[in-house]
């Protein structure tokens, strides 16, 4: 095997001495761009500070990614499928028989590798490695109360709100609190995450929530960074139903800390002739068909007598109409019989009433 290896590079050297010495030229001109992207990953350095032109940041190797690597003049070195093993090694390079590791390194920091280990062999290889598939990623999937559920799939490090805005925002569905799931643990870490590369424990849920105020307001903590494999769901509000003498009797969605002041305000607002001092709250007790009546001075929490009222999921508002010589209702009664029966007599008697300008 070595003998045969020999004779290869034997004649692959003589032919690039005879008629390729200015091939090489071009081959190497490529590399010069490339340069400072290794230089801004210098030794002991994190490699979350290693970016690319497009301040994207450097893709990170794991199992399942496939390169292509080429080595100049030599076709027998080459190959285009060459796949990272579960340990995360390239281990089935020709005629290497160490493994090159590839988990969290940069296809650059692996063209090294491979290009220092072929260096036994050939004088000065020139190699090239680039990534044609991109495979040890899961996508993280965002499903529940947005308007386009999705996978996505996540070259870089990816936020919170970012996956939101790929999947087309919240719905009015959205009750106000983000699920994240982690499947995975986190395959490259960088100092200080060392902790979040330990296999997932079975026996404890690794499930983190924020709150979408928080992330629309901008705080650091709730806009953490998705994992692949991720599970993001934006949790759907349960309803709320108002009737009775509202604006718009209609169903609404229960969100962070609903209060039955809000949820009328939402339906439009109370009529004039709602009975303001006892608005009745109709609760679903857990796990049982009963209901519980709750009976609420609206009019008391309006002048800040009494606490506002939180709301539970499926709670029925009903805001009853007074009687119609309450003191709510006594006014309007005594206007509409008055108008009510001089129109009666207008009309039945046929009288004609001119109209007549002062200037």
């Amino acid at each position: 095997m070595r003998f045969k290896l020999c004779l290869i590079v034997a004649i692959g050297l003589a032919c690039m001495l005879a008629g390729f010495s200015r091939a090489q030229q071009p081959q190497q001109q490529p590399s010069s761009p490339q340069e400072p992207q290794q230089q801004t990953a210098a030794p002991g350095t994190s490699q979350s500070s290693s970016l690319d032109i497009q301040g994207i940041k450097t893709y990170l190797l794991g199992p399942g990614d496939v390169l292509d690597i080429r080595v100049f003049g030599q076709p027998e070195l080459s190959t285009g499928s060459a796949q990272v093993d579960s340990d995360g090694n390239l281990s089935s390079l020709p005629f290497l028989d160490t493994p090159i590791p590839a988990k969290c390194r940069t296809d650059k920091q692996v063209q090294k590798d491979i290009a220092a280990a072929y260096s036994k062999f050939i004088n000065n290889p020139q190699v090239s490695v680039r990534i044609s598939e991109r495979n040890s990623r899961q996508p993280a999937t965002v499903f529940g109360a947005v308007r386009q559920p999705t996978r996505v799939e996540m070259k870089r490090k990816v936020r919170l709100n970012e996956l939101m805005a790929v999947s087309g925002g919240f719905t009015e569905r959205a009750s106000g609190t983000i699920q994240i799931l982690h499947t995975e643990p986190l395959m490259c870490p960088e100092p200080g995450e060392e902790e979040l590369a330990k296999p997932i424990d079975g026996t404890k849920i690794p499930l983190q929530i924020v709150k979408i105020a928080e992330l629309r307001a901008g705080k650091a903590d709730a806009n953490p960074v998705i994992r692949p494999g991720d599970y993001v769901l934006v949790t759907e509000a349960e309803p709320v139903y108002v009737t009775g003498a509202v604006a718009s009797p209609t169903g609404v969605y229960l969100r962070d800390q609903l209060t039955l002041t809000r949820a009328l305000a939402m339906v439009g607002g109370t009529r004039k002739e709602a009975k303001l001092n006892d608005v009745i709250i109709y609760r679903q007790q857990p796990g049982s068909m009963s209901q519980d009546v709750v009976h609420v001075d609206l009019a008391a929490i309006k002048k800040n007598e009494k606490p506002d009222i939180l709301l539970q999921p499926y709670d029925v508002i009903e805001v009853r109409e007074a009687g119609m010589f309450s003191k709510e209702r006594f006014g309007q009664t005594v206007v509409g019989a008055l108008t009510g029966g001089f129109s009666n007599m207008i009309s039945s008697t046929g009288m004609y009433l001119p109209n007549r300008v002062i200037y």
